[in-house]
C-alpha cells in the first residue's frame, strides 16, 4: 500500500506539472527569493541592537521592506523547514528527529515549491535541505526542479565540500555559502523567460565553525559585548561567539551580492525577498536578553528575524508587531504572487499579505504553538506559557524570569487548555520514539539513491564516527562475524541496481571481501585499491567541534544486485578481512540499470 501511495503521489505531481490547476492572475508575476540562515538567532543582526557585528545588507531589507517583529520558528532545524515548506505544524507531518529518517515530513504534504511550480515558476533550492535524502523526500521530488547542496542536517567541511546536484555527487567550489549564493544567482540569470522561486537555505552559522580568513580576522581578537541577561553572559563561549558573528557577516555580504544582482538586472522592484532563520542561536551570545537558545521552547529559542522586501507592494520601514511564524510564509507568498492557492490539507498558517501591504490591522490575539523533545510552549501576543504551566509576560520580561500564572490565572487556564488541546490533536513524536518508516530506495523518478552511513545501524564492533549521526561514517569495522552495517529499506520499484561504495582504507585492507545482501539476493566484491586518507576539516575550524570530521572518500563500484520491491534489511558485511580494519564507509549509491527479468 505504501508503494502504491508513493507512486500515485508521483503520478499526481507529474500530471499537475503538465496541466497547472491554477495560475497567477498577474501577467507580470513577481520573482521570489527565500533566504534561510542556520542557527542564527534574533540577536545576530546589527538591526536588533547587537553592537558586536555589522549586517548592513540584511538590515536594509527592513529599511526597504517590512520587519515581522515577533516572528517564530521551531526549536531546531528540520521542524522549521517542514513548517515553512508546507504551512503546517511539523507535529502533524511525522517529523520527530533531525537525522536517521526522522527529519522527513510525510510524502503526501504539498510544498510551497509545488505551489509555485504549478503556477509556472522556475523553482530551485541551493543549500541545506534537511528534510529527507531519498525520493519521495528529496528536494527534486518536492517541487524543486533544480537542487544543489546537501540533504543532511550538518556538513563536515565548508571548503570545497562533497555536495550533490540533482542527485549526482559533485565537488563544491570554495566556501560553501559563497558557492550556494553563486549558484542561486546563476540560476536566476538563466531564467529570464519566466518568474523564479529560489530557496536559499544557507548552512551557517551552524557548526563546524568555519569561515574564510578575512571574516575571521575581523573577530579573532575582538572585544565582545555580552547579552544583557546575566545567565547568557555567564554561559557565553567567547571564541564560538566570535566565529558565529564572523559567519553572520559573511552571510550579510552574500545577501548584499544577491540584492545587487537583482538591482543590476532591473528586477529588484518585482522580486519578493524573504530572510529568516530556523531557530535560536547555537550559543549563549547576544540575543536581546531573551531566555533560551537553539533547542529551547522559550522565547530565545523560537524568535527569529523575518524581513520581507517587495518594493512594488510593501512600503519601506513597515513594522508588524503581531505574532507570526514560519507556517504563515506559504500562504503569504502565494497571495503576494497572485496565486490562487488551494491547499491539499488545512493550513495552520495564515496569509499576512494584507498586513504587509498596509491594508489590514494586526490579527486578533493569536496563538502559536511549538514542541520539541517533550518540551512545548504556546505564544500569544502578550504571553508565553510552557508545558509545565509556567507563564511569562514577554513584553516586560523577555528573559522569562518571573512566573505570573498566579497573577493571571484566567490567562494561564486559557493558554494551558489551548496547549493541551494542541498536543492532543497533533501528537508530537519524541526523538526517543522508535523509528517506524523505512528508508526508501528505487523510486521510479529517482536517478540514483544515496544510502548514507547516518541512516544505517552499526552492529558488532562497528560504530559511527561521531555521536551526532549527520555526516558521519562507519568505522571500527574489523570484519568480526557479528560486524555488519544495515539499513531498514523499502524498495519502491524493483530492479537491477549498480552499487557504488564511498570508502577509505589502508593498503593492508586490500583484498578484503564484502557482501551486500537484501531479501536473499547477494552481491560480493573485493577491495582492490587503498584509500588511506586523513580526516579533513580540522585545518579550517576556528573552534574545536563536537561533530565528527570527514574524509576524501573514494568511490568503488561493487557490482549489480537485483532488488525486488518490498521492505527488508539491506546488510553490508565482510566475508574476509585482510587487515586490522576492513574499511570506513561513508555511503552506498544505487543506480538502476535495468528492470528485474
Amino acid at each position: 500500500m505504501h508503494r502504491i501511495n508513493l507512486l500515485l503521489l508521483g503520478f499526481a505531481t507529474l500530471c499537475s506539472l503538465a496541466a497547472p490547476s491554477w495560475v497567477s492572475a498577474q501577467s507580470d508575476r513577481p520573482n521570489v527569493v527565500v533566504i534561510l540562515s542556520d542557527d542564527q538567532g534574533w540577536g545576530d543582526l546589527s538591526l536588533h541592537g547587537n553592537p558586536n557585528l555589522r549586517t548592513p545588507n540584511i538590515d536594509a531589507l527592513a529599511r526597504d521592506g517590512a520587519e515581522l517583529d515577533h516572528f517564530y520558528v521551531c526549536a531546531v532545524c528540520s521542524p522549521t523547514r517542514a513548517e515553512f515548506l508546507t504551512g503546517r505544524y511539523h507535529t502533524r507531518m511525522g517529523v520527530y528527529s533531525t537525522s536517521t529518517g526522522g527529519e522527513r515530513f510525510n510524502a503526501d504534504e504539498q510544498t510551497v515549491a509545488e505551489v509555485f511550480q504549478q503556477a509556472g515558476y522556475a523553482t530551485a533550492a541551493f543549500g541545506k535541505w534537511h528534510s529527507g535524502m531519498q525520493y519521495p523526500y528529496h528536494p527534486n521530488a518536492r517541487g524543486f526542479a533544480e537542487y544543489y547542496g546537501f540533504c543532511s542536517g550538518h556538513w563536515g567541511n565548508y571548503f570545497d565540500p562533497m555536495l550533490e546536484h540533482n542527485g549526482e555527487i559533485v565537488q563544491g567550489n570554495g566556501f560553501i555559502v559563497d558557492d550556494l549564493t553563486n549558484r542561486a544567482i546563476e540560476f536566476m540569470d538563466g531564467h529570464r523567460d519566466q518568474p523564479f522561486f529560489v530557496y536559499l537555505p544557507l548552512n551557517t552559522p551552524h557548526s563546524p565553525m568555519q569561515v574564510p580568513d578575512p571574516y575571521w580576522e575581523r573577530f579573532a581578537d575582538k572585544e565582545i559585548v555580552p547579552d544583557p541577561a546575566p545567565a547568557n553572559a555567564k554561559a557565553q563561549k567567547l571564541m564560538h561567539t566570535r566565529a558565529a558573528l564572523a559567519m553572520c557577516e559573511n552571510i550579510d555580504d552574500n545577501v548584499g551580492r544577491l540584492i545587487r544582482y537583482l538591482e543590476e538586472r532591473g528586477i529588484a522592484e518585482d522580486t519578493i525577498v524573504v530572510y529568516f532563520s530556523d531557530n535560536g542561536p547555537n550559543g549563549a551570545r547576544f540575543n536581546g536578553g531573551m531566555r533560551g537558545r537553539k533547542g529551547s521552547t522559550f522565547e530565545g529559542g523560537l524568535r527569529s528575524p523575518c524581513l520581507v522586501r517587495y518594493p512594488r507592494e510593501i512600503a519601506g520601514g513597515t513594522k508588524l508587531a503581531g505574532v507570526a511564524g514560519a507556517i504563515d510564509l506559504l500562504p503569504t507568498l502565494a497571495e503576494l504572487a497572485g496565486i490562487e492557492h488551494k491547499p491539499r490539507k488545512p493550513l495552520d498558517g495564515v496569509s499576512i499579505a494584507p498586513r504587509l501591504r498596509g491594508n489590514a490591522d494586526e490579527l486578533p490575539d493569536r496563538l502559536l504553538f511549538s514542541a520539541w523533545n517533550q518540551k512545548a510552549s504556546v505564544r500569544s501576543e502578550r504571553f508565553r506559557m510552557q508545558v509545565d504551566g509556567s507563564l511569562y509576560e514577554i513584553a516586560v520580561d523577555p528573559g522569562e524570569t518571573i512566573d505570573v500564572r498566579g497573577k493571571y490565572p484566567d490567562v494561564a487556564a486559557r493558554l494551558g487548555g489551548a496547549l493541551d488541546e494542541w498536543i492532543r490533536e497533533t501528537q508530537p513524536i519524541s526523538s526517543r520514539s522508535p523509528r517506524s518508516r523505512p528508508i526508501t530506495l528505487g523510486h521510479p523518478q529517482e536517478r540514483q539513491t544515496q544510502l548514507p552511513a547516518r541512516d544505517a545501524e552499526p552492529h558488532g564492533g562497528v560504530a559511527r564516527s561521531n555521536r551526532f549521526p549527520n555526516c558521519t561514517y562507519m568505522t571500527q569495522w574489523t570484519g568480526a562475524p557479528e560486524d555488519q552495517i544495515t539499513w531498514d529499506v523499502e524498495v519502491i520499484e524493483g530492479g537491477n541496481f549498480e552499487v557504488t561504495m564511498y570508502y577509505a582504507c589502508p593498503k593492508e585492507s586490500v583484498g578484503s571481501e564484502l557482501e551486500l545482501s537484501f531479501r536473499g539476493q547477494r552481491l560480493t566484491t573485493t577491495i582492490d585499491v587503498p584509500n588511506n586518507v586523513p580526516q579533513i576539516g580540522r585545518e579550517h575550524d576556528r573552534v574545536e567541534r563536537q561533530e565528527g570530521y570527514v574524509k576524501d572518500w573514494r568511490p568503488m563500484t561493487m557490482g549489480i544486485i537485483g532488488m525486488e520491491e518490498g521492505r527488508g534489511t539491506l546488510a553490508l558485511r565482510a566475508t574476509k578481512a585482510t587487515g586490522p580494519e576492513v574499511a570506513e564507509m561513508r555511503l552506498l549509491l544505487f543506480r538502476r540499470v535495468s528492470p528485474i527479468r
